[in-house]
C-alpha cells in the first residue's frame, strides 16, 4: 500500500507545492524524480540481498526509512529538505516490491502465479483510488504537508504488521554474505544511472540546459562501462549479466518501463494541467485523479487471471495502444474541455494501465531461475522505474521548453502530450514479439 498510497496522495500536492516554493516545470518533476530515482537504484540492491537475507529484515529497515523521509518531507521548509525526505522515502520503498514479488514467485505454482500477482497487484490501484480524495480533504483543509499524514501512519502501522506477521528467519545474519555481496557493483551503478538523469534534466543539477550537458552523459557511459567490466569478473555479481542474454526478459521489461514512462507523464502532467488550465481547487483535483486507479482497479485482478490462460502479447498491445490514444486525446483537448471529457480519458487509461500489469509481471518472471528470482525481481523494477524516472523528468523539461517558446498554457501542454505519444508506439512494436513461456 505505501508506493501507491505516497505517489498517488503526493500528486494533489504538487501543484501547491510547486507554487509555494515558485518552481519552474523542470524543478517540479524533482519533486517525483527525488523519489523514484533512489527508489530505482536500490531495487536491484534489495532483491539481491533478499536472496541471502530473507525479506523480514530488510522490509523492517525499509520501512523505517520510509517513515524517516516521510517525517522530513512534513517539516520541509525548503526544497532541499523536501527534496531530502523525498529521496528517503524512496530508498525506504524500493524494496517492497521486489521482495513481494520474489515472495510470491516461489511460493505460487505456474497455473495460478498470475492470478495471484493479479490479486498482488489490485492492492495499489486500489490504494491509488482513495489516496487522490483524501489528500484533496486534507490539502485543502490544512496544506500540502498533510498528504503526507497518511502514509506516515500507515508506515508505522505497516512496520508493526511485518513484525508480528512475518516469520523472524531461522540463524543469525550471515556476515559473510554481506563481506562477499558486491558492493562494488552498486557503487558503479548508481552514479551511472544517476547521471543519465541528470542529463535529462540538468538544470537544477549543474545549471546547463536540459539534454546539453554532454559531460554528465559521458560520466554515465564510463561508470556503466566500467559496471558491466566489474561484474563480469564477479563470481556472485548483485546483477547477474546472464539476465541480459534472457530476450524474454528483456522485451517484457523494455514494455513494463515504457508502460511506466507513459503513467508517469500522466502522473505528472495531469494535476499541473488540471489547475493550470481547469483551474481546479485540490478537493476537486483529488476527485477527479481518482478515475484512473478507480478503472485500473477494476481490471487489472481480471487481467492477471486471464494472463493465466490467454496470450500476454495482446494484453500489451491493447494496453499500451490505449496508452497512445489518451495521449492523442490529451494532444487535443481544448482549454474548455467538458470535465466529462477528462474523466473519461483518464479512465481510458486506467484500464489501458491496468490490462497489461499482472501480464507484464508474470511474463518477465516466467524463465527466471528460482535462485536469481530476487535479482531478476529487482532488475525487473529497475527497468520499469527508470521509465517512470525518465518519464518525469523529461515531461517537466519538455514542459518547461514549451513555456520557454512562447506557447500558451494550454498549447505547451498539448504539445507535450504529442511527443509523449511517441513512446507507447515503441512499446508496441516490441510487445508484438512477446511470446508466453510453457508452463513448468
Amino acid at each position: 500500500m505505501l508506493m501507491p498510497m505516497v505517489s498517488s496522495m503526493s500528486r494533489v500536492a504538487l501543484p501547491i507545492v510547486r507554487d509555494d516554493f515558485a518552481l519552474q516545470a523542470d524543478v517540479t518533476a524533482w519533486i517525483d524524480v527525488g523519489f523514484s530515482l533512489p527508489f530505482m537504484l536500490l531495487m536491484p540492491v534489495y532483491g539481491r540481498l533478499g536472496d541471502g537475507l530473507g525479506a523480514r529484515r530488510l522490509l523492517m529497515i525499509g520501512i523505517a526509512l520510509f517513515a524517516l523521509g516521510s517525517t522530513t518531507v512534513m517539516a520541509a521548509t525548503d526544497l532541499t529538505s523536501l527534496l531530502l525526505g523525498r529521496a528517503l522515502q524512496g530508498f525506504g520503498l524500493s524494496g517492497m516490491m521486489p521482495l513481494s514479488m520474489a515472495l510470491i514467485t516461489t511460493t505460487f505454482p505456474t497455473e495460478i502465479r498470475g492470478r495471484a500477482l493479479g490479486t498482488w497487484s489490485t492492492i495499489g490501484p486500489a490504494t491509488a483510488f482513495l489516496g487522490p480524495l483524501v489528500a484533496g480533504i486534507l490539502v485543502a483543509g490544512w496544506g500540502w504537508r498533510w498528504a503526507f499524514a497518511p502514509p506516515l501512519l500507515f508506515g508505522l502501522l505497516a512496520l508493526i504488521a511485518v513484525y508480528r506477521t512475518i516469520p523472524k528467519p531461522k540463524g543469525e545474519v550471515e556476515l559473510g554474505f554481506l563481506r562477499a555481496f558486491d558492493w562494488g557493483g552498486v557503487v558503479l551503478l548508481a552514479p551511472g544511472m544517476s547521471c543519465l538523469i541528470f542529463f535529462l534534466s540538468s538544470r537544477p543539477i549543474t545549471g546547463v540546459e536540459p539534454l546539453k550537458d554532454w559531460r554528465l552523459l559521458l560520466i554515465s557511459a564510463l561508470f556503466l562501462a566500467a559496471f558491466v567490466a566489474w561484474e563480469k569478473r564477479r563470481s556472485s555479481p548483485f546483477m547477474p549479466l546472464g539476465l541480459f542474454a534472457n530476450g524474454a526478459f528483456l522485451r517484457s521489461s523494455f514494455c513494463a518501463a515504457i508502460r511506466m514512462v507513459v503513467m508517469a507523464g500522466i502522473t505528472f502532467l495531469v494535476p499541473l494541467y488540471l489547475v493550470d488550465v481547469q483551474k481546479m481547487h485540490p478537493a476537486e483535483l483529488g476527485g477527479m485523479l481518482m478515475i484512473g486507479a478507480g478503472a485500473m482497479t477494476l481490471i487489472v485482478r481480471v487481467a492477471g487471471a486471464l494472463s493465466d490462460s490467454c496470450s500476454s502479447r495482446w494484453f500489451v498491445v491493447v494496453g499500451l495502444a490505449v496508452q497512445m490514444g489518451v495521449m492523442l486525446i490529451f494532444w487535443q483537448l481544448p482549454d474548455d474541455a467538458s470535465l466529462w471529457s477528462i474523466g473519461f480519458t483518464l479512465g481510458a487509461h486506467g484500464l489501458g494501465a491496468g490490462l497489461m500489469l499482472a501480464t507484464l509481471h508474470k511474463s518477465v518472471m516466467s524463465n527466471i531461475e528460482e535462485s536469481d528470482t530476487g535479482a531478476a525481481a529487482g532488475l525487473y523494477g529497475m527497468f520499469r522505474f527508470l521509465g517512470a524516472t525518465m518519464g518525469t523528468a523529461l515531461c517537466g523539461v519538455f514542459l518547461q521548453m514549451q513555456l520557454d517558446g512562447g506557447a500558451s498554457v494550454v498549447g505547451a501542454y498539448q504539445q507535450v502530450f504529442l511527443l509523449m505519444a511517441i513512446f507507447p508506439l515503441l512499446g508496441i512494436l516490441v510487445a508484438f514479439t512477446l511470446r508466453d513461456q510453457p508452463s513448468q
